[in-house]
């Protein structure tokens, strides 16, 4: 694998950075942690907002304008070019109890379309209240329990479309 980066700056402009020129970038860092650039014989005052690293995200701030940036290496451009990019979505189907229990809230209605992360219903498991939260986005196609029904372990509870 090369040292090369491709790079995305607001979505709309993309280049390459080779690594060995970021690594030989003159820049320093400044008392209130953002960074000094000197490039091409013009000065840049650059700091990081916010990161994502997992992601790969940054929110960039560059002589006061913001820009989002987001960074790939060869194996994530050669993981988009096999088609398993992560904004694809998630093949969950439906939702299992993952333990028995009683339903004591149900958060969402047939035909609500939701965000990853957001939460499903309260299963109360062992005096314990548990927060199913959707495995990815989507729209709820039904509902198998209702609230206050006694569930078994890997019963099904929600199905996505």
């Amino acid at each position: 694998m090369s040292d090369v980066f491709r790079v995305h700056v607001n979505e709309s402009f993309q280049l390459q950075i080779n690594k060995q020129d970021a690594l030989n970038l003159n820049t320093s860092q400044n008392l209130d942690g953002s960074h000094h650039i000197l490039l091409n014989h013009q000065s840049y005052r650059a700091e990081i907002i916010d990161s994502d690293f997992n992601k790969k995200i940054y929110k960039v701030k560059i002589n006061n304008n913001e820009y989002k940036v987001n960074i790939f290496n060869d194996l994530d451009i050669l993981i988009e070019s096999m088609g398993f990019t992560s904004k694809s979505t998630k093949s969950v189907h439906s939702i299992l109890a993952p333990m028995p229990g009683l339903i004591l809230e149900i958060n969402v209605q047939v035909g609500q379309t939701i965000k990853e992360n957001e939460s499903l219903l309260i299963l109360e498991a062992m005096k314990m209240e548990n927060i199913i939260a959707s495995p990815r986005d989507g729209t709820i196609k039904s509902l198998a329990v209702g609230k206050g029904d006694a569930v078994l372990k890997n019963q099904l509870l929600i199905e996505f479309e």
